[in-house]
């Protein structure tokens, strides 16, 4: 293979460089709505952070396909997705969680970036993203844990003795006397359980402004989709006598203005959806308890008929901004 094909990029990698435009772009549009109506100094300070970062991001990608010939993504503007006058959507206090969790998505795209990509230039791209989101993320952690906003996974006391199991009854039934969660089961849950929670306000604040029924009714579909998750797994937690206390039902305000356009809330939404699925697989894999893997596999199966509607609005409405593909040569050999 020549130098030249050595260095052109993979798939995966203008995969995730594709991606993370439209992530980098997205992101800005909130970034920016939220900066003209938080009043939280601090707050403030983390937003034109965050403002900076996707700017210098979306910057840096430009150039990258420039430079290689490639179609830079359209992804999403300001002056086009955001309604900077728009009245605050949610309270102070969910915005910085909602800010966070964007945050630690980040973290997460990037590490997988990073693994995914070979060439030099993008490799130190995405490890330079990966470090630079990785201090932002543990930046606003700590917000929040100074304003005692941050909510930590429960607290147990595990045996002190080493074990191995014994009996097949470890993995358990689905009916019938099942063992307390170990710590692995609990993480899986309870993670799934805060991100539905969070997933939940934010449908229903979408599903407030949103101006076509459409959209509205799919947002509302989505906010009670989160609401039955997060039921599920509040009572897995309460089965083994584990604290469950996470709503924000009371975070969002009553405003009726869209602080976006709805191609970028059913872009925010349907990513949180792909999220999910990936979350929800990971857990079920590694939860050992039958009826716990089989909730999350069965939960997996709703969400993915929700994404596929979804999927459909975005087409419909020339929202879907189709990812890079090689030439369909059998399209070619037929003209």
């Amino acid at each position: 293979m020549n130098d030249s094909q050595n260095n052109a990029l993979t798939a995966a990698e203008i995969a995730q460089l594709w991606t993370g435009y439209l992530n980098s772009s997205m992101c800005h549009c909130i970034f920016s709505y939220f900066s003209n109506t938080v009043e939280d100094q601090k707050l403030q300070s983390m937003l034109q952070e965050g403002l900076q970062l996707t700017e210098k991001h979306i910057q840096k990608l430009t150039s990258f396909f420039k430079n290689e010939g490639l179609s830079v993504p359209y992804g999403f503007k300001v002056k086009e997705d955001v309604h900077l006058t728009a009245p605050k959507l949610f309270s102070e206090n969910f915005s910085l969680h909602f800010i966070y969790n964007m945050a630690m998505f980040a973290v997460n795209f990037y590490a997988l970036s990073k693994t995914l990509s070979v060439r030099s230039d993008i490799v130190e791209y995405f490890n330079t993203c990966l470090l630079e989101v990785n201090e932002y993320e543990t930046k606003l952690k700590q917000m929040l844990v100074d304003k005692g906003l941050y909510m930590r996974s429960p607290h147990v006391i595990p045996v002190k003795e080493t074990s191995f199991v014994e009996s097949k009854k470890f993995m358990g039934g689905l009916f019938g006397d099942k063992r307390p969660l170990n710590v692995i089961e609990i993480t899986n849950i309870y993670t799934n359980l805060k991100r539905n929670a969070l997933g939940k306000t934010i449908m229903v604040g979408f599903s407030q402004v949103a101006q076509s029924k459409e959209v509205g009714q799919f947002m509302t579909r989505g906010g009670d989709i989160a609401a039955k998750h997060t039921k599920v797994f509040s009572e897995l937690l309460e089965e083994s006598y584990l604290p469950v206390s996470m709503s924000w039902d009371m975070e969002v305000t009553d405003s009726t203005s869209p602080p976006f356009s709805e191609k970028l809330m059913m872009f925010m939404t349907t990513s949180l959806i792909a999220l999910s699925a990936g979350i929800y697989a990971t857990s079920a894999a590694s939860s050992a308890r039958k009826d716990i893997s089989l909730n999350f596999i069965r939960l997996s199966a709703e969400i993915a008929n929700y994404a596929e509607d979804g999927a459909n609005i975005l087409i419909k409405n020339g929202w879907f901004e189709e990812p890079p593909h090689p030439a369909d040569h059998d399209e070619l050999a037929n003209r």
